[in-house]
């Protein structure tokens, strides 16, 4: 079966968009190598045209012959936008309609996360053309180094193997909570916080200019590192005591599922959608006044810590390779005898 993909992830780095388009294209090689012939952003004919990003190219690509059968990959609807982007009106409008567009040109869009389905039908797409298949990460690119490994990366990095080190990771930006944690940095000296990401679109990220000034002049016990290669996060996963995400919208945050595959312990703001998806597996926190509370008991209580690490490891095994390559070897199956 041919089956092209259509992505423009890649061109901007640090975001997970990208990174959950590089996790498919290596599954499908990896697990199906003589079912699947993949191909990239190539206008051939196929059986799959799989559109992981909206570019207009792309959107005009769906009127040309050859394309099969054409599926979406629903990364984020128009409401989860804000917060992430600045962009004016009338712009923003246009840009909002045209994104439910492409979303109808589809024969078939898989979403990250099933709280979106209500929201896509109610955008008018039909409820049985839209498919819940989780994202994943590789054990390969995402593992939990021994206790060696990680005294020796912290050598390297320069930090003290006792200190008690929080990580976050992703865009620096309005909805992933960077102010929130900032100010639980600046709550807690003694802890070093770690924020792994910069401005992936720079000026036009919601909230840059007050950001920007943090982010050169940050508190001692604050680093931010701007953005990170993806093959190296794994470093930063493994001198982590705990992941802490403080976004206040998400879809599926590869961050997460990456600190999972580390085993690395998950501490997050209690969004609802992440109750279909990884409930029981995080410790939740509906505040940044709560998220203190979390920080000052785990810090200090290396039993509930490894408890909480053992939630990740449980994850990690949810959320496997494996698993979700079966599923989505069942899903193309399933597309291309209905195309």
């Amino acid at each position: 079966m041919r089956i092209n993909m259509f992505s423009s992830a890649t061109k901007v780095k640090g975001q997970g968009v990208g990174s959950a388009y590089e996790e498919l294209v290596s599954l499908l090689k990896t697990h199906f190598p003589d079912e699947f012939k993949i191909s990239i952003n190539k206008y051939s004919r196929s059986e799959i045209s799989h559109y992981h990003t909206i570019d207009p190219r792309f959107y005009l690509s769906t009127f040309m012959p050859g394309r099969g059968r054409k599926i979406g990959y629903v990364h984020f609807l128009p409401e989860t936008i804000d917060g992430s982007l600045k962009i004016p009106q009338p712009f923003r409008g246009i840009f909002y309609k045209y994104i439910i567009v492409f979303y109808k040109r589809m024969d078939h869009i898989v979403v990250v996360n099933p709280t979106f389905i209500p929201k896509l039908t109610a955008y008018g797409i039909p409820e049985d053309k839209i498919t819940y298949i989780p994202n994943f990460v590789h054990k390969s690119e995402f593992y939990e180094m021994n206790l060696a490994e990680k005294k020796e990366l912290r050598a390297q990095m320069n930090i003290d193997e006792h200190k008690f080190v929080i990580l976050g990771i992703g865009q620096v930006q309005e909805r992933k909570g960077v102010k929130d944690f900032i100010k639980l940095a600046k709550d807690n000296p003694d802890i070093l916080f770690i924020w792994a990401g910069g401005f992936s679109f720079g000026r036009m990220t919601d909230g840059y200019t007050e950001l920007k000034k943090v982010v050169d002049n940050p508190p001692a016990n604050l680093q931010f590192t701007g953005i990170v290669d993806r093959e190296k996060l794994v470093n930063y996963y493994n001198v982590a005591n705990l992941f802490l995400l403080p976004s206040y919208n998400e879809l599926f945050p590869m961050s997460v599922l990456e600190a999972f595959s580390c085993g690395t312990p998950v501490l997050l703001r209690d969004l609802e959608l992440y109750h279909a998806i990884i409930e029981g597996y995080y410790d939740p926190a509906k505040d940044v006044a709560d998220m203190q509370k979390q920080i000052e008991y785990l810090s200090k209580n290396p039993a509930a810590l490894a408890q909480l690490r053992e939630k990740s490891n449980e994850a990690s095994e949810q959320y496997s390779e494996a698993h979700l390559a079966n599923i989505w070897h069942g899903f193309y199956m399933r597309q291309a005898r209905e195309g």
